[in-house]
């Protein structure tokens, strides 16, 4: 699935939300708490939402998102009921903040069907003027082809309409030694890869584990 428009901008008004991301600090203990937590309130809110949660030892830092039946219209709203809700609430997590997310781009990779165990996520915003030859570039050349990367089940660009950067390029793997191989060095290192990524800004990349009691796996 591709984005047709290239030069979508965060908005507080409402968008077809495919997810929303669950980003808190928390140790690897707080989130077995976190999760039923979350499970007890999307029964409620999102009864048809899947769980997918993953977490960083390296930032202390759980991303949890909630895939969302039929991407219903949401504003910002929304993702603050359900942040003062977990704030409230959640014993040993802190600085949680909840985001809508637009999916831009969702394909299966070369090791699809198999159960990740990594969630490696490149957050950034454009540079100012770049946004659509970034976007193309994603769509079109890096994201296809780092999918195809054997040891890459799913590659999915997703857009922050809340907190953080505006872009998450995502990518579920079998293992994170796909990052170093041969294959996938070779993509990264494109002529238009290298004119491209100068003009990310705000960059953040994150190699998450994947919480397997809260991976719910989804078409």
């Amino acid at each position: 699935m591709m984005n047709t428009s290239l030069d979508i901008k965060k908005t507080a008004g409402p968008v077809a939300t495919a997810a929303l991301l669950v980003q808190a600090k928390v140790t690897r203990q707080g989130v077995d708490t976190l999760v039923p937590q979350l499970r007890a309130l999307i029964a409620v809110i999102y009864p048809d939402a899947t769980l997918q949660a993953a977490w960083s030892e390296t930032a202390q830092r759980v991303y949890a998102y909630l895939h969302l039946a039929g991407k219903p219209l949401l504003d910002s709203a929304a993702a603050l009921k359900l942040e003062q809700a977990l704030g409230a609430s959640s014993d040993g997590v802190s600085a949680v903040q909840v985001s809508r997310l637009e999916n831009v781009f969702d394909i299966a990779g070369a090791s699809a069907g198999q159960t990740p165990a990594f969630h490696y996520v490149v957050e950034m915003d454009p540079e100012t003027g770049w946004a659509p030859e970034l976007a193309s570039w994603y769509d079109t050349e890096h994201m296809p082809g780092l999918a195809g990367v054997d040891g890459c089940i799913r590659a999915t660009r997703l857009l922050n309409h809340d907190h953080g950067p505006l872009s998450l390029a995502c990518y579920d793997l079998v293992t994170q030694e796909a990052l170093g191989s041969p294959p996938w060095l070779a993509v990264r290192a494109s002529d238009w890869s290298s004119r491209v990524r100068p003009h990310f800004t705000n960059t953040v990349r994150t190699m998450f584990e994947v919480m397997p009691c809260a991976w719910d796996m989804r078409g």
